[in-house]
């Protein structure tokens, strides 16, 4: 199928994994012949890539649909034909239902087939609506296009691993991605290059279950994830490392090693926990307890006394009485993080949990989870205001609200404002925190003396 002088607008819901996935998409919509659109209203073709962890995550796209309803309708009034698919977790969860519900929709297509994209497009646009949700025994990424040599963004994701084989009761990740898939090395080092010529200079290597991985080295021997990112560290011009989300029982000894002894992965990682109470994580069938995820924390801290983390808290989650709650309130207190991701428990249909008795009355699940945001929030101010007077190398990476003010990120993943020149966009650029609020940063560009090109420029 072409798609030869037509457009594409492709809109992101969820994780960085469905941000990598649309990049994805769009490169293999760029190779059958679209071009990107600036918004629905001038496009041939509108994909959803969507999510189902949060609450309504379907009803919100269902809502998405109607306004591409009208959008649809008015362009064909203009003769301007509009083809509308949903990809993604919803589209793998949700199937026909989607086409039974939504008339407007020409294509669902599931996570496991993006790579197909440009091909049932046009099956679409010959015989009518098509659903492709399977689970096909071939690698996708082995189909779709090399990632081009372009100018991008100084900082790109980059999926090393699929699915999960945790089956936590809450969670539809093992529904809609499958089991855990690791790529090939030889693939991801490829990929990691082609980015590197691109000018990424960060990389975030991504999976549901990251530190999960196992893929075919490039000796022939199944490798770790830190061996994996032992081999990425080798890339000259990749001067960061990060990687997300991964599971305490996989935090191996080399890979908690690692980050004592590789420079360029970054002090910062996320861990979730999602429950302090070891009754609750067994309902969850998270397959850690307390102690073991306390015990994982210590080990990483001793090997690497800076790192700052990160996690993931349910609360609500059926049968959880106010005394696991407290448990859940004393392990942050314990811990302490620098940011967290906080939520109150929501039914994903299929899960065990779903069916669960003893659910959580939304009052309570609301009332508890105010408490733990505010201890959250705390933590993250007092984390951010120990910055204060530090110095970090900064990767700036978009230009700020007002003129003449960028926005970066420190090694700990913090948003930092500071006044400086277009031109220091995309370098790792020396900064002292001058200032902190709840949310972000702000900093004082130190010099650019060890950035020749910049420095010559007189920046």
């Amino acid at each position: 199928m072409t798609g030869t002088g037509k457009r594409h607008f492709i809109k992101t819901f969820g994780c960085q994994m469905n941000v990598y996935d649309s990049e994805r998409m769009a490169e293999a919509l760029d190779a059958a012949g679209y071009a990107a659109a600036d918004s629905p209203e001038t496009a041939d073709l509108v994909v959803l890539n969507t999510c189902h962890i949060r609450e309504k995550a379907a009803e919100k796209i269902y809502s998405e649909l109607g306004r591409l309803k009208q959008i649809k309708s008015a362009r064909e009034k203009d003769g301007r034909r509009t083809m509308i698919a949903v990809a993604g977790c919803v589209a793998q969860a949700e199937g026909r239902e989607i086409l039974t519900r939504a008339p407007v929709v020409d294509l669902v297509v599931g996570p496991q087939s993006y790579h197909r994209l440009g091909d049932l497009v046009g099956e679409a646009a010959v015989n009518g609506r098509v659903i492709d949700v399977d689970f096909p025994e071939d690698d996708k990424f082995n189909h779709l296009p090399d990632r081009p040599v372009k100018r991008r963004s100084a900082s790109a994701f980059l999926t090393v691993q699929e699915g999960c084989d945790k089956f936590c009761t809450f969670c539809v990740v093992p529904y809609t991605r499958g089991v855990e898939y690791s790529r090939p090395v030889r693939e991801v080092v490829q990929e990691a290059e082609r980015l590197a010529l691109a000018g990424v200079c960060e990389l975030t290597v991504l999976g549901q279950n990251v530190n999960a991985y196992h893929g075919e080295g490039e000796d022939g021997t199944t490798w770790s994830l830190a061996r994996l990112l032992r081999r990425l560290a080798d890339i000259p011009s990749v001067r960061r490392l990060r990687y997300t989300t991964s599971h305490p029982r996989d935090m191996s000894d080399d890979l908690i090693a690692l980050h004592g002894e590789e420079e360029k992965v970054m002090p910062y990682l996320h861990l979730p926990f999602q429950a302090g109470s070891d009754r609750i994580l067994g309902a969850m069938n998270r397959k850690h307890t307390r102690a073991e995820y306390t015990e994982t924390v210590a080990r990483i801290r001793r090997a690497r006394p800076d790192i700052a983390l990160s996690t993931d808290i349910i609360v609500g989650f059926p049968g959880e009485t106010d005394a696991d709650f407290r448990q859940t309130m004393d392990l942050v207190k314990e811990v302490e993080f620098a940011q967290a991701y906080s939520f109150k428990y929501s039914a994903r249909p299929g899960t065990p949990a779903e069916t669960m008795t003893d659910q959580v009355p939304e009052d309570v699940k609301s009332e508890r989870l105010h408490a733990l945001q505010a201890l959250l929030a705390a933590q993250q101010a007092a984390f951010n205001a120990s910055c204060v007077g530090r110095r970090f190398e900064v990767l700036f990476e978009r230009r700020g609200r007002r003129p003449g003010q960028l926005v970066g990120r420190t090694p700990y993943l913090q948003a930092v404002h500071a006044d400086a020149p277009d031109a220091l966009i995309g370098q790792l650029i020396e900064v002292e925190i001058s200032g902190a609020g709840p949310n972000s940063l702000e900093a004082d560009i130190l010099s650019v003396a060890d950035t020749p090109d910049l420095a010559s420029a007189g920046v």
